[in-house]
C-alpha cells in the first residue's frame, strides 16, 4: 500500500507481509499550512491497504527550524520547515527510554546502548531532572529535562588513544539527506569552562572546541545543535561521535541526546522518486463536496440507528431495574428519569454507552461466575467485603469485590473507587469492567490479576522468591500507576492507602495500582494540601499527614517508600512481636541505610545477586521518599525515574556498575542482610477517631502503635 497527505509520500508500495516485525510505528512532522490535513491510504493491486491508529499532535513551530547547518561542505541549508521529515532515531544518552509521561509531546526516547560503536567506551551519568534550568529560548518541548538529566561521558575503551571518541553508528538509507539534532548539557563539571570537546558526523567535523558552560552560560543549563548531513559516502551507516579536545585539561566528552530525521527528496517522497500528483488525483471542489455530503448522509443514518438501538438497550434495562435501588455515585449530576415508572442513576444509564462505568452485571451473571460465592474462590478479604475470582461463559477471568450488605463505609467506599476508576485508564492501574447493583447488592467487577498481590510473593506464602530485576520492574510499574494518578488528570489524585497488598500482578508480573476506596482528589492549584480526616493503614502513615490532617501527594510518595523497603527487606511494615526498634520498617531500615549498612537486612535470598550500584540508588530513593517532611520528598516521577535508573544499572555490566556515578541524586552503596519472614498483617484504620477509649488506651501501651504516642507522628 501506498500513504500520502496533499504534498507528500509518506510510504510508497509497502507490504507489511515482507516487513520483519509484529508492528510498525511511522512518526513524521509535516508543516500543514491550512485547517486541514488529508491523509489517503493506497491499496496495492489485488491487496487491502489498512491502519491501526494515527495520532496527530500540533507543535509549535520553533520545534523545526527553517535553517541548520549542512555538512561537507559546510553551508547553511534553508527551506527546512517546508520539507517533511520522518524521524529515524531519537536517544536518550546514558538514560532510559522514555514514552508519552515523561514528554509533553508525547514522544519516545530510546535507550542508546545498542548503538554504540564500542559499549565499554562511554559511562553513564546523571542528575535529578529537577536540577535541570532551561534558559529563557528552551522549552521542554525541544526535549524534557529527563534527557538533558542523564549523559553518556568518556569511559574506559581498551584503545592506546586516551583522546578517544565516543561514537554511535546507525543504519540510514543512503539516497537521502538527514536532519540532525544534537542535545547538550553539562551535568558532569564542577566548574565552568572545565569541560571541551569536539563533534564529528561521519568524517566531519561539525562542533570545534565545544564548551558547554560559556555556550549555555551555566552548568546544568540544556542547549541544542542542529545539522543537515548525508550518511557516509556509498554507505547506508552513519556515524555521530564526541572527543576530548587535545588541548583540554580535563579529558572528557558528552552527549545528552540525539535526533535523526530522515529529509523528504526533491519528489517530496520519503520512498523513491514518485511525488503526491502520482498517486493521487484530488477532485475538483464541487465533486469533493459531494464526496463530503455523501459521507456525512450516510454517517447520520448509521449514527440514527444506533441511537435507536440503544434507545431500546436502556429502555429495555431500565424496565428491569425499577425494583432495585441503585447504589452508584452521581458522577454526571442528578439521576435521569427515563419513564413514569422507572428512575436510574444518570451513572447508570451512561454506563450503557461510555466504557467509562463499565459493563452491567446481573446479579445472576455474578453468582454464576463465582459458583454462587463459593468460598474456594475467595481471593481476599478486606473491610470493605470479599474479592472471590469468577470466570464468565466465554472463559474470561474476572476479580469480583462484594462489599458487605448495610455497611455505610462499605458504600462510601464502593462510590468512591467507581467515581475514580471512571476517571481512570493506565496499564498500571487495574481496571474495572463492570458493576451490579441488583438485590441490594454493591458489586464491582475487576480485571484478574493472576499472580494476586505483591506481598504474597515476598513473605507469608511459599511461592518462589522474586528476582532483583524483577522486583524492579514490579517498583517501577506501580510508581508509573501511581505517577499517573498524580499527574495524568485534570486535578491529582492521592491513593492515600499505597501498600504491598494494594500492589496487583498479572500473569506476565505486570505490576497494578489497586484499591481506591480511600482516594482522595488532590488539592487545587492554588491550594498545598487536602486538609482530611486521617485514613489509611498503619506502617504506610505519612507522618505529616496523621500529626497535621494535610493531605498531599508526597503522603503517597512516603507510603510508598515504605514498599520500597518491604520489597527489599521481605517482612511487614509493622511487626509488634520484635524488639521495638524493629517494629516499623521505616524507621529500621533507614538506621542501617544511614549507616551505609542496608544488606545487614535485605532478604536472603538477594544476597549476592544485586548489582550493588543498583542497591545504592535502590536505597537512596527510599530514603527520600521517606524523608520527614513532604517538601523533602521528591514527586513520583523523580521516583520513577531513580528506579528506572536502578533496573538499568542492574542490567548493565559489572565494569559498569562499579564505575563513578556522578549523580546528584544517588546515595552511597548500600549492604543488604536477611530477617525471618513475618506474617502479620497491617490493620487499615478507616478514621483518626473510630476507635473507643479503650482500645485507644491499650493501643496507646503497644509497640504497633508507637506512631500514635511519638511526638514526630513516626
Amino acid at each position: 500500500m501506498t500513504i500520502v497527505t496533499e504534498n507528500f509520500v509518506l510510504l510508497n508500495n509497502f507490504s507489511f507481509k515482507s516487513y520483519n516485525g509484529s508492528y510498525l510505528f511511522k512518526e513524521y512532522a509535516i508543516n500543514v499550512n491550512s485547517d486541514s490535513l488529508t491523509l489517503a491510504l493506497i491499496p496495492s493491486n489485488n491487496s487491502v491497504a489498512f491502519i491501526n491508529a494515527i495520532e496527530v499532535v500540533s507543535v509549535p513551530d520553533e520545534l523545526i527550524p527553517d535553517q541548520a547547518v549542512a555538512l561537507s561542505p559546510l553551508a547553511p541549508f534553508n527551506g527546512l520547515s517546508e520539507l517533511a521529515l520522518e524521524t529515524v532515531y531519537r536517544l536518550n544518552m546514558g538514560g532510559p527510554q522514555l514514552t508519552a509521561q515523561n514528554d509533553t509531546l508525547g514522544r519516545k526516547w530510546e535507550n542508546d546502548a545498542k548503538y554504540l560503536h564500542i559499549n565499554s567506551s562511554a559511562v553513564n551519568a546523571s542528575v535529578s531532572p529537577s536540577s535541570i534550568k532551561y534558559p529563557a529560548t528552551m522549552t521542554p518541548e525541544i526535549a524534557p529535562n529527563w534527557v538533558y538529566a542523564t549523559a553518556e561521558t568518556m569511559g574506559e575503551a581498551n584503545v592506546p588513544d586516551v583522546n578517544f571518541n565516543i561514537t554511535w553508528i546507525f543504519t540510514v538509507d543512503p539516497n537521502f539527506m538527514y536532519f540532525i539534532r544534537v542535545h547538550f548539557c553539562d551535568i558532569v563539571s564542577e566548574s565552568l569552562n572545565a569541560l571541551l570537546f569536539n563533534l564529528y558526523v561521519n568524517d566531519d567535523i561539525a562542533l570545534l572546541d565545544i564548551d558547554l558552560s560559556n555556550l549555555a552560560g551555566n552548568l546544568d543549563v540544556p542547549l541544542y545543535k542542529d545539522f543537515v548531513c548525508n550518511s557516509s559516502v556509498n554507505s547506508s551507516m552513519l556515524k555521530v561521535s564526541v572527543g576530548p579536545d587535545t588541548s583540554a585539561d580535563y579529558i572528557n566528552a558528552i552527549m545528552n541526546g540525539l535526533e535523526i530525521m530522515k529529509i523528504s527528496n526533491e519528489a517530496r517522497s520519503f520512498n523513491g522518486v514518485q511525488s503526491v500528483e502520482t498517486f493521487l488525483v484530488l477532485p475538483h471542489k464541487k465533486s469533493k463536496i459531494g464526496i463530503i455530503l455523501g459521507f456525512a448522509l450516510g454517517a447520520s443514518a448509521a449514527l440514527a440507528f444506533i441511537g435507536l438501538c440503544c434507545c431500546f438497550f436502556i429502555a429495555r434495562r431500565s424496565k428491569n431495574s425499577n425494583h432495585r435501588h441503585s447504589w452508584l455515585p452521581p458522577l454526571y449530576g442528578n439521576s435521569l428519569t427515563l419513564t413514569k415508572m422507572s428512575t436510574i442513576s444518570r451513572a447508570s444509564c451512561i454506563s450503557l454507552a461510555s466504557p467509562n462505568v463499565g459493563r452491567f452485571f446481573s446479579f445472576q451473571e455474578i453468582l454464576d461466575a463465582t459458583n454462587k460465592f463459593d468460598e474456594s474462590l475467595l481471593l481476599g478479604v478486606g473491610g470493605f467485603g470479599r474479592v472471590y475470582k469468577g470466570t464468565l461463559e466465554d472463559g474470561t477471568r474476572l476479580a469480583i469485590k462484594r462489599g458487605k450488605q448495610g455497611s455505610e463505609q462499605g458504600l462510601a467506599e464502593f462510590q468512591t473507587e467507581i467515581e475514580m476508576l471512571s476517571k481512570l485508564r493506565h496499564r498500571h492501574l487495574v481496571s474495572l469492567i463492570g458493576y451490579c447493583d441488583e438485590m441490594s447488592e454493591m458489586i464491582l467487577v475487576y480485571e484478574y490479576m493472576a499472580n494476586g498481590p505483591l506481598r504474597s510473593h515476598l513473605y507469608g506464602t511459599d511461592l518462589p522468591p522474586l528476582s532483583w530485576k524483577r522486583r524492579l520492574e514490579i517498583c517501577i510499574g506501580a510508581a508509573k500507576g501511581l505517577h499517573y494518578l498524580h499527574t495524568g488528570a485534570a486535578q491529582s489524585i492521592i491513593h492515600r492507602d499505597v501498600k504491598t497488598t494494594n500492589i496487583l500482578l498479572d500473569e506476565n508480573f505486570v505490576a497494578k495500582v489497586a484499591d481506591f476506596g480511600l482516594s482522595k482528589a488532590g488539592p487545587a492549584l492554588d491550594q498545598t494540601h487536602v486538609s482530611t480526616a486521617v485514613k489509611g493503614s498503619f506502617g504506610y502513615l505519612d507522618p505529616e499527614y496523621f500529626r497535621r490532617q494535610q493531605l498531599t501527594e508526597k503522603s503517597d510518595v512516603y507510603s510508598f517508600g515504605v514498599v520500597l523497603m518491604e520489597v527489599l527487606c521481605t517482612r511487614p511494615a509493622l511487626n509488634p512481636v520484635l524488639p521495638r526498634e524493629q517494629v516499623n520498617i521505616a524507621e529500621w531500615a533507614m538506621i542501617w541505610q544511614k549507616k551505609g549498612m542496608l544488606d545487614r537486612i535485605m532478604d536472603t535470598n538477594l544476597e549476592g545477586k544485586v548489582n550493588p550500584a543498583s542497591l545504592k540508588k535502590f536505597g537512596e530513593t527510599a530514603e527520600k521518599c521517606l524523608a520527614e517532611h513532604g517538601v523533602d520528598r521528591p514527586s513520583m516521577g523523580d521516583v520513577l525515574w531513580n528506579l528506572e535508573y536502578a533496573l538499568q544499572l542492574e542490567e548493565a555490566s559489572s565494569a559498569l556498575a562499579e564505575t563513578n556515578d556522578n549523580s546528584t541524586n544517588h546515595i552511597p552503596g548500600i549492604p543488604l542482610t536477611p530477617v525471618e519472614p513475618f506474617d502479620k498483617s497491617v490493620s487499615k484504620i478507616e478514621g483518626i477517631n473510630s476507635k473507643t477509649d479503650d482500645d485507644a488506651r491499650n493501643d496507646a501501651n503497644s509497640a504497633v502503635f508507637s506512631q500514635l504516642v511519638n511526638s514526630r507522628g513516626r
